[in-house]
């Protein structure tokens, strides 16, 4: 059995940035569904949270496992579970993008508090300033060229 252990920081918003989930209690019923859903189909969520349009996920990967995969899982069955409980007033779907960063054990415990308090986080910033913190953070590329 290999040992594994790689943290994956992900982050989806809704489509248009729409701000669907706009109750605490709506949030709080989807990131248990996300994370209940995810535990179904072995993907360890460590930590999840976020805002009135947009998931943040701390992931252990599996052995077996990829990104691009995880996180169509992770978006996926939610999405048609929001729809057919009609959590939302319109038909419900995530945006095609996402980030997806490694990160280090000795930032797990930072990163647990940033993605707990979002709700604390987006009085002061909104997604907009935190999308482009994270563009430079990471340093990821916009565009081609």
């Amino acid at each position: 059995m290999p040992f594994i252990k790689i943290y994956i920081h992900i982050v989806f918003s809704t489509r248009n940035r729409i701000p669907y989930f706009n109750s605490p209690e709506l949030r709080l019923k989807i990131w248990k569904h996300i994370k209940e859903n995810a535990s179904e189909k072995g993907i360890f969520v460590d930590m999840i949270n976020g805002y009135s349009h947009h998931c943040h996920c701390l992931i252990s990967l599996g052995s077996n496992q990829n990104i691009e995969k995880v996180v169509q899982l992770l978006k996926g069955e939610p999405s048609h579970w929001i729809n057919k409980n009609q959590l939302t007033k319109e038909k419900f779907s995530w945006q095609d993008e996402y980030f997806a960063v490694s990160i280090s054990e000795s930032m797990i415990e930072s990163i647990r508090n940033y993605i707990k308090n979002q709700e604390i986080h987006h009085r002061k910033k909104s997604f907009t300033e935190e999308y482009l913190e994270f563009i430079e953070k990471y340093n990821f590329k916009l565009g081609f060229g």
